[in-house]
């Protein structure tokens, strides 16, 4: 601030140009009065991109502080602080110091402890599908279209007569195989439509976390780090630095009218006419938005990721290319398939097949938007010859397939934030400091790419649900940031929205003070013994989780972790594994013999192992 105040001191004229964002706008609106006096000109500016020209047009239109979105932010930091400041204090009575909850951070962990309750309660039923491989009856050589399957294709048993087939075990599976072996396949009805796929919207701040993770591996908060990089503006040579990227905190898909004709000017002439659409792709975006932000998009859409490849480190590179080529994508012309659907009757069986073909690449010819890992087989990669209805097909083989119903999935970083933006719990610059601060609280883990709540994170969500239900309330959290946005729009008051929800907050708090279950003071007996004194040792409970204490705490301070069960695998070493956190708040499994076995393992390995 000092350095601020120094610098300004001489200047008639001063551009405020901190982040478009309610954040940004609160830091402008206090320096503006740190910086205030009198015959002095403060003016804010705002700009999406860190280049030259976009600068200097900003300081050509320059405004005023927007003092709504700067009572949105202070209406957003006193709810946080309410909510940390009063429950925080109450964990450390209640389970252990250092634990910490927030409004929105404690919903996120909810969410992640309900989706383990789902898994851990799901019972898995066992269900069987048949396949049959059938070809064409164009061969005089059976053997050889049998050998090469080059006119055979894959149908499913969909309907038994009439009904939705549902095979529930091995025997009726077996005795419908006998069956099927006996009858005719022929091809009982063909269907063939064009479908056109458009291309997607460029990114905003949860899709770009998304793709990230999907396509790069990146976690959410890397991808923020990078971004802010790629934005911040990097040095290219002779041109010195410059911003690659707009804003990186938006849940806009707009984009200005410049960059708009810049790319279909590069569509144009890089792919020809048939790839670019006769009029400008449009998209519509979410009702509300935050800012007059764009969507994340390249600041000079002409500057491809390998002019300038020799600047950028390898992880700005993959995210500088995945954002160009998704904005670059945005403006070309709908990938054409044709589609075929074709069933074949057989006796009193139904089976169905279906394929997919492109017609045309269109925008997937450089961006095809990622999905969740599926198992099930993709029917549309199953390419069918031509088929005519009435034709009779030979059998080739049957498969009778087991399967068994999987519980949901646990949460990623993907699915974590899009699940978020689907309540409308969070905004964009809060979706990566959310799954930061619940890993670092040792709530949740992180293990193979997915989240595990911790023993902790689940007693802690437990006592929160009980003492807190609205705090911790989906529909209550995502109503509190629709009101933040209303603050923001100049439709609510900051007092108003304040008051509303201290006084029901208020009464819970002081319920929860004198009827929230003690863990802190919960002991487990256990038949081991200190290596201090000899002591019996017990279980207690900690800002880490459970851990084995000296029964004679305070007098004996000894402490450990509670080993996993799993030996150490190093030879001759008889120690087991426990559960430890790096400086980083990683976690990993080290030896009980430490330091004289340094074994370490990123995951814990099974007993087999």
């Amino acid at each position: 601030i000092e350095g601020l105040r120094k610098a300004a001191k001489d200047k008639d004229n001063i551009f405020l140009a901190t982040d478009p964002d309610r954040e940004g706008e609160a830091i402008s609106w206090h320096l503006r009065n740190l910086l205030e006096k009198k015959k002095r000109n403060i003016y804010r500016i705002v700009f999406h991109e860190i280049t030259k020209s976009a600068i200097q047009e900003a300081i050509k239109h320059p405004g005023d502080i927007d003092i709504k979105k700067v009572d949105a932010q202070q209406a957003r930091r006193i709810l946080d602080r309410l909510v940390g400041y009063s429950i925080s204090p109450l964990l450390w009575r209640k389970v252990g110091r250092g634990l910490s909850a927030g409004r929105v951070q404690s919903v996120a962990v909810r969410m992640i402890v309900d989706r383990e309750n789902k898994i851990r309660a799901f019972v898995s039923k066992e269900y069987w599908d048949i396949e049959a491989e059938l070809t064409k009856k164009t061969s005089l050589d059976f053997a050889r279209d049998r050998e090469n399957k080059e006119n055979s294709f894959i149908a499913k048993l969909d309907k038994i007569d009439g009904k939705k087939a549902e095979l529930e075990n091995k025997k009726q599976t077996e005795d419908i195989v006998i069956e099927l072996k006996n009858e005719k396949y022929i091809v009982s009805d063909t269907k063939k439509k064009e479908k056109r796929k458009n291309a997607q919207p460029p990114f905003t701040t949860s899709k770009l976390q998304q793709e990230a993770f999907y396509k790069l591996r990146f976690s959410a908060s890397k991808t923020m780090r990078v971004a802010q990089q790629l934005y911040e503006g990097l040095e290219l040579g002779e041109e010195g630095n410059v911003g690659l990227i707009t804003y990186m905190r938006t849940d806009a898909v707009r984009v200005s009218k410049e960059s708009l004709e810049a790319v279909r000017h590069y569509v144009d002439s890089k792919y020809g006419k048939e790839y670019l659409p006769d009029v400008p792709n449009k998209f519509k975006d979410k009702k509300r938005i935050q800012d007059a932000h764009e969507a994340i998009r390249p600041a000079l859409p002409l500057r491809e990721p390998e002019s300038i490849r020799a600047y950028l480190s390898e992880d700005q590179l993959k995210l500088y290319t995945l954002i160009w080529n998704r904005f670059v994508s945005s403006q070309m012309a709908p990938a054409v398939f044709s589609l075929v659907s074709v069933e074949i009757k057989a006796g009193r069986f139904i089976f169905k097949a279906q394929g997919s073909q492109q017609i045309f690449a269109g925008f997937s010819i450089i961006y095809q938007e990622s999905e969740e890992k599926n198992d099930d087989k993709d029917d549309s990669e199953n390419i069918l010859p031509p088929l005519e209805v009435k034709e009779e097909l030979d059998l080739i083989k049957l498969s009778p397939n087991q399967h068994f119903t999987k519980p949901p999935a646990r949460f990623s970083d993907a699915s974590l934030v899009k699940a978020l933006e689907e309540y409308g719990i969070g905004r964009p610059s809060t979706y990566a400091p959310i799954i930061m601060t619940v890993v670092a609280r040792n709530y949740v883990k992180r293990k193979e790419g997915y989240f595990h709540p911790s023993e902790l994170g689940m007693v802690v969500t437990d006592l929160l649900m009980k003492s807190f239900p609205t705090i911790l309330d989906l529909e209550f959290t995502a109503k509190m940031e629709n009101e933040l946005d209303e603050i923001e729009e100049g439709k609510e008051k900051k007092i108003s929205v304040l008051k509303r929800f201290y006084g029901p907050f208020e009464k819970e708090l002081a319920h929860a003070k004198d009827n929230m279950r003690k863990v802190k003071g919960e002991t487990v007996k256990t038949s081991d013994i200190c290596e201090k004194c000899g002591k019996p040792l017990v279980i207690k409970w900690g800002r880490l989780g459970r851990f084995l204490s000296c029964s004679d705490f305070p007098t004996c301070r000894f402490a450990k972790p509670i080993p996993s069960g799993i030996e150490c695998p190093e030879p001759s070493c008889g120690g087991m594994l426990i559960e430890r956190r790096s400086k980083r708040g990683r976690h990993f499994y080290g030896c009980s013999n430490y330091p004289k076995c340094r074994h370490i393992s990123r995951r814990l390995p099974s007993p087999k192992e």
